[in-house]
This record gives C-alpha cells, structure tokens and sequence, in this order.
C-alpha cells in the first residue's frame, strides 16, 4: 500500500507595504515583504527622501529656542 504524497505547504502571502497587491512571502521571493523590485526601489527612495519622518512633538510657550543649555 502506498501513501498519497503530501501537498506542497502552502506559501504564505503578504501585503506588499508599497502597492498593496499580494507578495510570497518565502526565501524564493528576493524582494520580501515587497512584490517586486519597482516597490523596494520606490520604499527605499521614501526613506532616502525623508518621507517616512516621524514629526517632533510642538515645543511649549516659552521654549521657543529649544532646550536652555545654561548652567
């Protein structure tokens, strides 16, 4: 009696960050978590352009000039 083979494991699937269609996410997908290389190349020059930069909080009245450095 032979045993029926196993199916291929199921390949897990992600949101590519920059364009959102479905992307491998799997060691055979070079751009991971990105579906192609046009999406890396597009996050990565966000990056390089600052767009992903985090805003600093509004200083309070009265500290306009940043921190007092007196002492």
């Amino acid at each position: 009696m032979t045993t029926p083979p196993e199916p291929p494991p199921k390949r897990r699937q992600v949101r590519c960050p920059t364009c959102g269609g479905l992307a491998v996410y799997d060691a055979a997908n070079p751009w991971r978590p990105f579906c192609s290389e046009r999406c890396r190349q597009i996050d990565l020059g966000a990056w390089a352009s600052e767009g992903y930069r985090v805003p600093e909080p509004p200083l309070p009245d009265g500290d306009a000039e940043g921190p007092d450095r007196r002492h």
